[in-house]
């Protein structure tokens, strides 16, 4: 994939800047902009025409590609519908069917005429860093397993002409950040729909230390199984037990800030493929267990994405990996195992398998005395018949933390709700035969899996995001590469940006 570039500055003489395409925004009912009625003017007034004939009328999501003139090759008007109603909303609307227009052509550069949107200075930024994130996004294809792949787009170079509403320093770095957001998201994306023969635990570490290799302030280590066995990480290595692929810990350490200060830790479940093991998943749908490991893919989409911004703060991310499959020594239905903080679990569903490999994972994120704790995961079905696909579950045992990561996720437009994790649901987990049990009967799953979490994440703030409904899609099949907007947001909140 090649990398599309977005530059930002002020275009003073419209007319003469060579362009392949000009894209003009028109607004319903208001006249035209200053660069639309200079290109109009030089093309003997097809703009006016168009709208004169009815053949364009700015209402949102319309367009028409024009013949251009001189420099110009073509023009695009693109509606935006009620100028009063031009929010975030229609901003992405707007940004969406842009790539879509311009992926349909064979522009190699386009240049977006920004004066007379009327967007303030904050909202100018956040417009720039959503069409970055979204063009950026919009330019990934899946190539590594297919023969033909899908055809790349053609678009090499996006010019804005920015209005004095922003400063062109300010647009440039509103572009960077959404880029990066973007490359993040095509990270997890593409270790998501990697299928489970290829992207194995022992894959997922290897990756580790060639994304570290790109990036000054990025370390790794893998623990191996031995190294989990003398730490007491019992639950993880019941997962792995039924298949011939190890089971790996992979810490990636990221040093932006200053040494001393508290990390942030992201804790991915890296669940490769999920076959249930002894409690084996019904067959169909089964091949989209290759996505288990959806909450690894996004804390190396929020990594790749922290490392190009250089955001100033120390994060670790933690991904639990392992392969779940029946074999003839995977842990079976009613085994009772002892997890890494001393507590035993008696595994009634071996296909609730995910908390059993978070839990060590948790434990082991005590020794980095963290700021703060996030787990991403795609924990339960549960999840998705509470949530749907549009939002990520959310819980926590911090007021302050949850509401910074819901704040994250609504100016992101990657949004999660808050679930409870009230004590009346810990009851649940109650066992005969250990400490607690990995499952806590049909009602509430996806609260009593974060109930499960929250007994081994007493001593820090930590929050849970359950992505079972949104880290993919079943149709048009693949990875979303979701929630790595909502963190890297949340992450440059708490750098200062």
């Amino acid at each position: 994939m090649k990398p599309i570039k977005f530059i930002a500055r002020d275009v003073s003489d419209i007319v003469a800047a060579a362009s392949q395409c000009a894209i003009l925004p028109v607004f319903q009912g208001k006249p035209l902009s200053g660069p639309a009625l200079k290109i109009d003017r030089a093309s003997s007034g097809s703009i006016k025409s168009a709208l004169a004939l009815g053949d364009f009328s700015g209402k949102p999501g319309e367009s028409l590609m024009l013949p251009g003139t001189g420099s110009i090759k073509r023009i695009l008007l693109l509606g935006c519908g009620n100028p009063k109603a031009f929010d975030r909303d229609a901003v992405r609307k707007f940004s969406q069917r842009l790539c879509s227009a311009l992926e349909s052509k064979q522009a190699g550069e386009a240049t977006l005429h920004m004066p007379g949107m009327g967007l303030r200075e904050k909202e100018s930024k956040w417009m720039l860093a959503y069409l970055a994130r979204h063009f950026t996004a919009a330019s990934y294809r899946y190539t590594e397993t297919v023969s033909s792949p899908r055809k790349a787009m053609k678009l090499a170079r996006l010019v804005i002409n920015i209005d004095k509403t922003i400063t062109t320093r300010a647009a440039n770095s509103a572009l960077r950040e959404g880029n990066a957001i973007g490359l993040g998201i095509n990270e997890a994306r593409n270790l998501g729909n990697l299928p489970g023969n290829i992207c194995t635990p022992s894959y997922l570490a290897r990756h580790a230390r060639k994304l570290a290799r790109g990036y000054a302030d990025l370390s790794v280590s893998v623990l191996e199984e031995k190294k989990m066995r003398e730490l007491g990480m019992g639950a993880l290595l019941s997962v792995s037990a039924g298949s011939e692929q190890p089971a790996k810990l992979v810490v990636m350490n990221y040093k932006g800030g200053k040494t001393g200060d508290k990390p942030y830790v992201l804790v991915g479940k890296g669940i490769t493929f999920d076959s249930g093991g002894i409690s084996l998943k019904p067959g169909a749908k089964m091949d989209e267990m290759k996505f288990d490991m959806g909450g690894a893919a996004s804390v190396f989409g929020t990594l790749r994405a922290i490392s190009e911004l250089g955001l100033r703060l120390n994060v670790v991310c933690i991904i639990a990996a392992a392969e779940n499959m029946p074999g003839s020594k995977a842990t079976k239905p009613g085994d009772v195992v002892t997890s890494m903080s001393g507590k035993t679990i008696e595994v009634l569903n071996t296909d609730a398998e995910g908390r059993l490999v978070l839990c060590d994972a948790l434990t082991y994120t005590q020794r980095f005395k963290p700021a703060a704790v996030i787990d991403i995961a795609t924990l339960t079905g549960a999840c998705v018949v509470a949530l749907g696909s549009h939002a990520t579950g959310l819980f926590a045992n911090d007021d302050a933390l949850a509401d910074q990561l819901l704040a994250a996720g609504n100016d992101a437009h990657d949004r999660a709700w808050r679930m409870p994790l009230w004590d009346e649901y810990q009851n649940q987990l109650k066992s005969n035969f250990a400490d607690i049990a990995n499952i806590g009967g049909p009602g509430g799953g996806s609260i009593t899996a974060a109930c499960f979490l929250s007994r081994f994440a007493k001593d820090y703030d930590w929050a849970h995001l359950d992505i079972a409904g949104s880290a993919w899609n079943s149709a048009p099949k693949g990875s979303t590469g979701r929630p790595v907007a909502l963190l890297t947001r949340y992450l440059m909140d708490r750098a200062g940006l």
